[in-house]
């Protein structure tokens, strides 16, 4: 096996156009929506904030975990070809799964920085100073780097002898799997393994710092309070419901045929409507920032 064939949207040709000018304009407004949340939060002095530094890492992490993937689909789209080697095939899949295993544990990180404001609100300046966020971030991003690299290697080990056609727009593992010959329980068990380590314990420790969050706010006397505390992880809890729920449901589900439409449904939450979705709900339920975008566009019009 030299190449593989993406077949993607293949079985509907006659909307290739429309899927091609719609994802299109997805990526670009996943660009300019993360974009400019990296701006103002560089640019705004008012968001010179843990909370908004991690923001600003999450909204770069998802410039690069949809560039792994939107760019080759809207090419594949294009060509009508969908033509990938088998090399570049393993790249992307490598990419893939190192950026989506940093934002769960980021997402993780995001929930332990709102746990520390609301719980220990004394402490927070000293818990989470600028070391320790720069700490916090960079271990999201290597974490998880060398199993993914060794879980595409074993994926790519196994020989692949029969169909080379990947009922998928991308290169991930579930469908590379149904294509492999010979006994692949072994591989189908780390799947499994490393899906739970990726996903559910990182979910967890977010389940577990939401719960001490929402008992210490509903412990706060006043209505105010409640309201301000809770839209501060309202947010977060959306984009976590969201990419997790997708996500979990494709990699720990048992392996069948009966629902490929369903599952490359599934992958677009995951890999490109969340990414698109997340710079609204951060902006659209955040008063500061949406001060932050109304003061730079102002600055901006002024020039």
């Amino acid at each position: 096996m030299i190449e593989f064939v993406l077949l993607g949207f293949a079985d509907i040709p006659q909307f290739h156009w429309f899927l091609f000018g719609v994802f299109l304009v997805i990526y670009l407004i996943i660009l300019l929506g993360n974009g400019i949340i990296i701006l103002i939060t560089k640019v705004d002095a008012t968001l010179q904030t843990p909370m908004y530094f991690f923001l600003s890492i999450f909204s770069f992490l998802e410039i690069c975990y949809v560039s792994v993937t939107l760019p080759r689909m809207l090419m594949d789209i294009w060509t009508q070809k969908g033509k990938i080697s088998v090399f570049t095939c393993a790249t992307q899949m490598c990419f893939f799964l190192m950026l989506a295993g940093t934002e769960c544990f980021l997402l993780a990180v995001m929930a332990y920085d709102r746990y520390v404001a609301i719980c220990n609100p004394l402490h927070y300046p000293l818990v989470m100073n600028p070391k320790v966020c720069v700490q916090l971030v960079v271990a999201s991003w290597i974490s998880g780097a060398p199993v993914q690299i060794g879980n595409t290697y074993q994926i790519f080990s196994l020989p692949f002898c029969g169909s080379n056609q990947i009922n998928h727009f991308f290169c991930d593992i579930p469908p590379l799997l149904k294509l492999a010959c010979g006994d692949i329980f072994y591989n189908e068990m780390m799947v499994y393994i490393l899906a739970v380590l990726f996903l559910t314990l990182p979910f967890m420790l977010i389940l577990g710092f939401y719960t001490r969050i929402i008992s210490n706010i509903l412990k706060l006397p006043s209505k105010t309070g409640q309201t301000k505390a809770f839209s501060t992880c309202s947010s977060h809890i959306i984009v976590v419901l969201l990419f997790y729920g997708s996500a979990a449901v494709t990699y720990l589900k048992p392996k069948s045929n009966q629902y490929e439409g369903i599952d490359k449904l599934l992958s677009l939450f995951y890999t490109i409507l969340t990414p698109m979705f997340n710079p609204m709900v951060y902006s659209l339920r955040n008063k500061d920032v949406r001060k932050a975008i109304r003061k730079f566009l102002h600055k901006l019009s002024a020039l």
